[in-house]
């Protein structure tokens, strides 16, 4: 359902009001990425209304956005085709002049081709792409390419015939209250690690995140954060460690939240997944710990406190695939594996 207004601004775009919609119904990290479209579009049309389409579970990442207007909410989960129907008729009535499509499966196509709106901008990989007014060829840049494109360039793309070609960052906007809650963890220096990922492959394994705590400097506290389903990953590296000052925050704090604590980290580490997303939002450093996928791709730090570890040599069978697997496919798993403390300790010569 339509979250209720937060705020209507009035403007003449072409002679009407703008009315922008960005949908992105993917995962947590792709819609950290998209809040760079919003941040453009606020940029280049500041009295324009914006609002933004995600899927049920996400929608804490932007409640307390200053430029979205409304986030609608679609729950995937339950009576999914019904809900898909009611949000598609319900944006159709909205009015709006833009649409932005971010996601490239049919369900956001779908909707997308029902809003009627003048300006429908998404990628060709979308089985709707037909309807669109402008269609972007979406273009994954080769594994280890040296000058690959970012997933917020690519975005960008979509609505550079009405902005221009350079791509905004990324933002989250953690209230006063959530910077309020995390002081309790910020007694000391202290370091934030995200161990989890969905995805087997794209996850450091625990022991070698126990290693590497055991070696991380004794006067620094270490936060674990994840997801309520990562508490039981927390609890196997937190009972493995011998580190004084650990603690399991996993699915204790807010997606905000742990952005606020990760805001003030000495280091973040993260996977090829969500949380290295919200370092780039929340402009924090952060390690990326890249296995089986590669930064190339186009999901790595965006800011120059960022920095990508991977294997040093280059495997025949990575990348294995865009995403990652349950298992690694060849058994030996050496791309996490042959990740070396000495690389992820990179920056405590530098601040120690």
């Amino acid at each position: 359902m339509l979250k209720p207004s937060k705020r209507l601004y009035n403007c003449n775009f072409a002679g009407q009001m703008p009315k922008f919609l960005v949908i992105q119904t993917a995962f947590t990290g792709d819609v950290v990425l998209a809040t760079a479209l919003v941040e453009k579009l606020h940029s280049s049309y500041p009295g324009a209304q914006i609002d933004f389409l995600l899927r049920k579970g996400n929608e804490g990442l932007l409640q307390q956005h200053p430029f979205i207007t409304n986030l609608i909410v679609w729950d995937k989960k339950s009576k999914k085709i019904r809900n898909l129907f009611g949000i598609g008729m319900q944006i159709r009535k909205e009015g709006y002049t833009h649409i932005v499509n971010v996601h490239r499966f049919a369900s956001s196509g779908f909707i997308t081709f029902l809003s009627g709106a003048a300006y429908m901008a998404g990628f060709d990989k979308n089985p709707f792409s037909f309807c669109y007014t402008k269609k972007v060829t979406h273009t994954i840049s080769e594994p280890y390419s040296e000058n690959p494109v970012h997933e917020v360039e690519r975005n960008q793309m979509l609505i550079a015939d009405i902005t221009d070609n350079k791509s905004a960052m990324p933002q989250m906007y953690p209230s006063e209250a959530d910077y309020d809650h995390v002081k309790q963890y910020q007694n000391a220096p202290y370091i934030c690690i995200a161990p989890s990922s969905v995805w087997f492959t794209k996850q450091f394994p625990a022991e070698q995140w126990v290693s590497l705590i055991n070696q991380l400097p004794a006067h620094y506290s270490i936060h674990l954060l994840g997801a309520p389903g990562d508490k039981a990953l927390g609890e196997i590296i937190l009972s493995k460690v011998v580190h004084p000052g650990v603690k399991n925050l996993c699915g204790k704090l807010s997606y905000l939240q742990s952005a606020a604590l990760m805001k003030g980290a000495g280091m973040n580490y993260a996977n090829d997944s969500a949380p290295l997303h919200f370092a780039s939002a929340m402009d924090a450093p952060v390690t990326a710990v890249f296995c089986s996928t590669v930064p190339a791709f186009g999901f790595g730090p965006l800011r120059k406190n960022g920095k990508v570890v991977e294997i040093k040599e280059r495997l025949y069978c990575r990348p294995c695939g865009l995403h990652g697997h349950k298992a690694c496919p060849e058994g030996h798993f050496r791309c996490a594996k042959e990740i070396t403390n000495e690389q992820l300790l990179w920056w405590t010569s530098k601040t120690i």
